[in-house]
């Protein structure tokens, strides 16, 4: 297990982490999110060993990460960090073996990783003639092909298209499934929402909101319903139970925000008996909303 514990750091006069803690059991997926400035960087930096803590702790299986530990992890920067002149396959080798691999096994792992990422066009050509997408899949085979038992990934799906971040996420999926811990930030909600099996919201330095999307979503103070037909007498309904003024969603759909604690059943029942009813979802908040509320509140305070 990884266990981040009341980590704070500073460089200088700016508090970049304040009071951060979190932990991850083996095998699993955890987001790490949070505005641009928030602290991320500094917390997986210090996760793998870059930063010393300032104060609080980092440990793996118990234990302070030290060299050997370190060696046993994997990480993937949000900055491009490839040597432009090496070929692509030249240079996952040499990650590989900066790694401890031996020359058959690095070059065995690289011809693998290489095709599982798409890659194979681009085997003999130098990383910098290569997309950004495709930098970033050969920076994930870096990071990767020595089997990690923990994998940190700072904004990974940055510069993909929609194809190769599906590719990136599959990869992702596969290593959480082989029992690799993954530890990601990214601002594309929607990729990690279902990837994810817990999430830490970082704001300034602090956590604003931790947990599994269901316990950030049972936290959460309200839910949407779609209803159609619009119609006065439906409205009415949803103006007794405390909506607020619905949005239009569709030609005659509304969308009304309710208390998390409505009686839907109840609700369901008598807009039925106000008129004809069509539509009655109630939707769960999404990552992003629950997110956005976690700024709005910190920008508050």
């Amino acid at each position: 297990m990884l266990v981040v514990d009341r980590l704070a750091r500073a460089f200088g006069n700016v508090a970049a982490v304040r009071d951060v803690s979190f932990a991850v059991p083996r095998g699993t997926t955890f987001g790490l999110l949070g505005p641009n400035g928030a602290g991320k960087t500094t917390t997986m930096r210090a996760i793998l060993g870059i930063y010393a803590p300032d104060a609080g702790s980092v440990t793996w299986d118990g234990a302070p990460i030290d060299l050997a530990v370190r060696r046993r992890f994997g990480y993937l920067p949000e900055e491009r960090g490839l040597y432009g002149k090496m070929k692509v396959k030249e240079h996952v080798v040499y990650f590989a073996r900066l790694h401890g691999l031996g020359p058959r096994d690095a070059s065995t792992r690289a011809d693998a990783w290489i095709e599982r990422l798409g890659l194979d066009a681009y085997a003999g050509r130098a990383c910098g003639e290569l997309s950004k997408g495709n930098q970033q899949k050969v920076q994930l085979a870096c990071a990767v092909l020595h089997a990690p038992e923990l994998l940190v990934l700072d904004e990974p799906f940055s510069g993909l298209d929609p194809v190769n971040a599906a590719t990136m996420l599959a990869c992702l999926r596969d290593l959480a499934a082989a029992g690799t811990t993954l530890v990601l930030s990214s601002h594309q909600m929607f990729q990690i929402e279902d990837a994810c099996r817990a999430f830490c919201i970082v704001v300034a330095g602090e956590v604003r909101a931790h947990g599994t999307l269901a316990e950030l979503r049972a936290a959460f103070p309200t839910r949407t319903l779609r209803v159609a037909p619009d119609v006065p007498a439906i409205r009415a309904v949803f103006a007794a139970a405390g909506a607020r003024e619905p949005e239009r969603t569709g030609d005659a759909e509304l969308a009304y925000e309710l208390d998390a604690r409505t009686d839907f059943t109840s609700l369901l029942h008598a807009a039925a008996a106000a008129g004809p009813l069509e539509t009655f979802e109630r939707r769960e908040p999404s990552l992003q909303a629950i997110y956005l509320r976690a700024l709005g509140e910190a920008a508050a305070r």
